[in-house]
């Protein structure tokens, strides 16, 4: 009778099994995981390395701890809750995202920035950094670096950090640090320990590249000879063009910026580039800075006017010519300055196109509105586990270059 049973049990089993009802049958709807790809370089013509400067600073009512816009949305007297006739918040710049504004942290965001990127020919992100220690808003500056820096080797771009020591007496007056070389320091032997040694470090002279805007505090070659007998070797040290001396030997080079007119660069390229062991030249778009109507200080007191896009056709013709082998783009979101090579709704996706044309691209087929179409979908399908695995898919594609393939699946998400 037992065996009977047990052959009865056994076939009901079989039966269930084959029309596809196991015991597991309650997993069988899970959405199907991505299949991943390694990162595939973009090919291009120009042998130039392009960077983009990049800013992790901005903050969304819903990222932060207290629930507010963060200061470089908002300054000292916008508020991005009061939303327009044309649907746009109110936030602290002449120039407004087309994604709106964001939280540097959010992981869309991220992956809509690297693979805007990534298709316009761009190497790598000099990411702007305030150090490590928890004052006014570095920590947030830091946690938001790290997400950036967590998605930069999937999407297969370099990266480096530009070192802010404009910051490092803060650190001192609230307590964190006996001395702003104790300070700098701390900050260099975490760079060392967490981010020098990653594989998409950006190395210059086979040695970790970092940059400092200025030095603006730490102005003595002794000084940075200090904060340097920290590290186990010396970075390849860029400052800021005209500022080399305050770092002696300490540095390899310097980079060029955005000022006042054209003339600078040509300076640069022109008499001070010829004397650096490495140079770093520069292409922006214009600069308009919106200080002083957000109550957020001084106007800078000049203006690059962006002009349809000749000022940078002008730069990045200046950089060609120069022949230069690194050449930073100022900058990638600097709304606040009015520098900004994100695609906006003023200037569409005119910046990252030229961009795309100076590097020489080789993919000239149009992906920049269906990557901004796939962060529209992240949002409108947030909660849709299998919508969210399927733009999980498009994302590999992407990063793997198959476009192709990654505007077919959205287009079949519903």
């Amino acid at each position: 009778m037992k065996k009977t049973i047990t052959l009865l049990f056994f076939g009901i089993m079989n039966i269930l099994v084959a029309a596809g009802c196991s015991s597991d049958d309650k997993n069988s709807d899970k959405p199907t995981e991505p299949e991943t790809f390694e990162p595939v370089a973009i090919e291009k013509t120009n042998s130039t390395k392009i960077y983009v400067h990049y800013m992790p600073w901005f903050e969304t009512n819903e990222s932060s701890a207290d629930k507010k816009w963060g200061y470089h949305w908002t300054m000292a007297n916008k508020n991005p809750n009061n939303i327009g006739a044309n649907n746009r918040r109110e936030i602290a710049s002449y120039y407004y995202p087309l994604i709106g504004p964001y939280h540097s942290g959010d992981k869309n965001v991220i992956e809509n920035h690297l693979l805007l990127m990534k298709y316009s020919g761009i190497d790598g992100v000099l990411i702007d950094w305030y150090g490590t220690f928890d004052v006014n808003d570095y920590r947030m500056v830091k946690e938001n670096t790290e997400q950036l820096i967590a998605m930069l080797n999937k999407v297969g771009l370099e990266y480096a950090i530009v070192y802010e020591d404009r910051f490092l007496p803060n650190v001192v007056n609230a307590g964190k640090a006996i001395s702003v070389t104790g300070a700098a320091k701390t900050d260099l032997a975490y760079l060392q320990t967490n981010y020098f040694g990653d594989k998409n470090y950006i190395k210059i002279n086979g040695k970790p590249l970092l940059l400092n805007f200025g030095p603006i505090v730490l102005q003595t070659p002794a000084e940075w000879t200090n904060v340097f007998n920290t590290l186990t070797a010396k970075p390849t040290f860029l400052t800021l063009w005209g500022e080399s001396a305050d770092a002696g030997d300490n540095a390899s080079g310097e980079y060029a910026w955005v000022y006042k007119n054209n003339t600078y660069l040509t300076n640069f390229y022109t008499n001070t580039m010829p004397k650096l062991s490495v140079a770093m030249g520069s292409a922006y778009p214009g600069f308009k800075d919106f200080y002083a109507e957000g109550g957020g200080g001084a106007a800078i007191g000049w203006t690059i006017e962006h002009n349809n896009g000749a000022t940078l056709d002008e730069t990045l013709a200046m950089a060609k010519n120069a022949k230069v082998n690194y050449l930073q783009l100022i900058t990638w979101n600097d709304f606040g300055e009015g520098t900004m090579f994100e695609p906006t709704v003023e200037f569409g996706y005119t910046y990252i196109e030229k961009v795309k044309a100076f590097a020489g691209v080789k993919n000239t087929e149009s992906v920049f509105p269906d990557i901004s179409k796939m962060y529209n979908m992240r949002i409108e399908k947030k909660g849709n586990a299998d919508a969210q695995k399927k733009i999980d898919q498009a994302f590999n594609y992407f990063v793997s270059m198959q476009p192709a393939k990654a505007k077919q699946l959205l287009n079949e998400i519903k």
